[in-house]
């Protein structure tokens, strides 16, 4: 998600389809139309034999998009084990399921295929975001004190909203809160579009769950499927919460907010590839204007391009993003939460894959990507406190960085009536409550970019990027060594100047800025 841009974005700027072609071989021929019919039926029965030995495994499938590759991709598919779930043929991206233990290899030898491999580690079953510890839920008493402190105009609760502030928000919604021609996109657990805060903005028409790898449309089918899938709502609350006097209010409480489910229905909550790869083009085939994209791709927080499964993963996950950028959609995404610097030589991973057993692995960045925050012109978001000061958790990286928003951090504390540093929105069910991570802090930067799509409708992607920068404001690196957590150990160095540097990027966007 990106100017100087360092080695991992001159690397993606290339697109990975056409990387990816050269290394790849083919099947022998196929035998001739007079082989004996004892043949063909004794390779297909080996076939599956060999598909019933395996795991049943998803999968993607990346080929060129002539329509004559994807015919003869398909007929592979199917003869080595595989049944298409879905087929993105504008992008060239099928999704796949198969118990054929040998089928990315196979696939990977087909004439006309870019990449494949599997999105999982785990079998299949009858979901990684990027928010920093346990929902705090508002309880009735809290939110009657709130009450009690809002000021003239405020909703009930905004006086704990600490963020709005920070980015002149409030004063923004004043002078134009964002049109309702313009659409956010929430790729998550799901939304809560019944919440009295959400519904007034909700846009149904623009709604989907792509957890299959493929849309359904059906009525709610976008809705979390228990309260504890809370993360989408509290990320729309943020963006797009109505100014009704019911609770909070959104940063953008003019634009209209629509929910693309992606998240494991179980306690998981994994977000894998094939579900995200729905998720942007189907968001850019229903004129979403901006996604917010609050988590990193399961299984793996980094995807390595020496592994032909993650490499597969980051092709796929590339084209769909991609492909909606090229339809006029803007790809906002979470840094992380991890603080690591991703402008470093090497990094340790221990959590990946998380679908099964961890292994720790040490990556380097630049070539090992955490998607879809280090993709070609996904705007990357980082985490800033009431202070104005990186988030203890946010990760960071000059030239990969492109801009911070209120992310919140429980140490540095506002001076608001629960004096919670963290972040208040919406929860399913009617509630509220407080979260802190680089997931609350890119739907503030998704926000802002609608405010400026509100003022400049026939603004790109590109150009909204590069208006999310100039109106940013930058604190420039910390004058001291930075101690995010107070204990006296330095834990992160911040590289770069006043103008752009690896905490903040360009700076932190500001709502006032963007609508005057």
């Amino acid at each position: 998600m990106v100017h100087l841009r360092s080695r991992r974005r001159l690397v993606l700027a290339v697109p990975v389809a056409l990387s990816l072609t050269a290394s790849l071989g083919f099947l022998p021929a196929a035998a001739s139309a007079a082989a004996p019919a004892t043949a063909s039926t004794a390779r297909a029965a080996a076939t599956s034999a060999r598909a019933a030995d395996g795991p049943n495994l998803a999968y993607l499938v990346n080929t060129r998009t002539d329509p004559r590759t994807s015919t003869s991709v398909r007929r592979a598919i199917r003869r080595n084990g595989g049944t298409v779930v879905a087929s993105y043929a504008k992008i060239g991206v099928f999704v796949v399921h198969s118990a054929n233990p040998d089928f990315g290899v196979r696939m990977r030898a087909v004439r006309g295929v870019q990449s494949a491999g599997a999105t999982r580690t785990a079998p299949l079953s009858a979901t990684g975001t990027a928010d920093e510890g346990a929902v705090q839920v508002l309880s009735k008493a809290q939110a009657a004190r709130l009450t009690r402190s809002a000021a003239p105009g405020e909703e009930p609760l905004e006086a704990d909203q600490w963020d709005l502030r920070a980015i002149g928000a409030d004063r923004a919604a004043r002078i134009n809160p964002g049109s309702r021609s313009v659409t956010v996109g929430v790729i998550d657990t799901g939304v809560d579009d019944t919440h009295p805060d959400i519904a007034p903005n909700f846009s149904a028409s623009q709604s989907a769950n792509c957890v299959s790898g493929k849309a359904d449309t059906t009525y709610g089918a976008w809705r979390p499927v228990d309260a504890d899938h809370y993360h989408g709502t509290h990320v729309a609350g943020e963006i797009a919460a109505a100014r009704n006097g019911i609770g909070v209010a959104g940063v953008a409480p003019g634009v209209q907010v629509a929910s693309i489910t992606v998240a494991q229905p179980d306690s998981t909550q994994l977000f894998y590839p094939e579900s995200v790869v729905c998720a942007f083009v189907f968001a850019a085939d229903h004129g979403i204007d901006i996604t917010n994209n609050s988590y990193y791709v399961d299984p793996w927080l980094y995807n390595c391009m020496d592994d032909p499964d993650q490499r597969a993963i980051v092709d796929a996950v590339n084209r769909a993003q991609s492909y909606a950028q090229r339809r006029g959609t803007l790809n906002v995404a979470s840094a992380g939460n991890s603080n690591d610097d991703l402008d470093s030589d090497a990094l340790v991973d221990d959590s990946s894959p998380d679908d099964t057993s961890a292994r720790t692995r040490t990556v380097d960045p630049h070539e090992c990507y955490d998607i879809p925050t280090q993709l070609p012109g996904v705007v990357t978001v980082s985490a800033v406190g009431v202070n104005g000061t990186k988030s203890y958790y946010s990760s960071y990286g000059r030239g990969v960085v492109d801009v911070a928003g209120p992310g919140g951090d429980k140490y540095q504390i506002p001076d608001t009536p629960s004096k919670n540093g963290r972040i208040l929105s919406t929860l399913p069910n009617n509630r509220y409550g407080f979260l802190q991570g680089t997931s609350m802090a890119a739907p503030h930067v998704a926000a802002v970019a609608a405010l400026l799509k509100s003022a400049h409708p026939h603004a790109t992607p590109a150009q909204l990027q590069a208006l999310l920068k100039a109106e940013a404001d930058n604190p420039g690196c910390p004058s001291k060594p930075y101690d995010g957590n107070g204990d006296g150990v330095v834990d992160a160095t911040c590289k770069g100047g006043k103008r752009v540097n690896g905490f903040y990027g360009f700076g932190i966007v500001d709502a006032l800025r963007a609508v005057r």
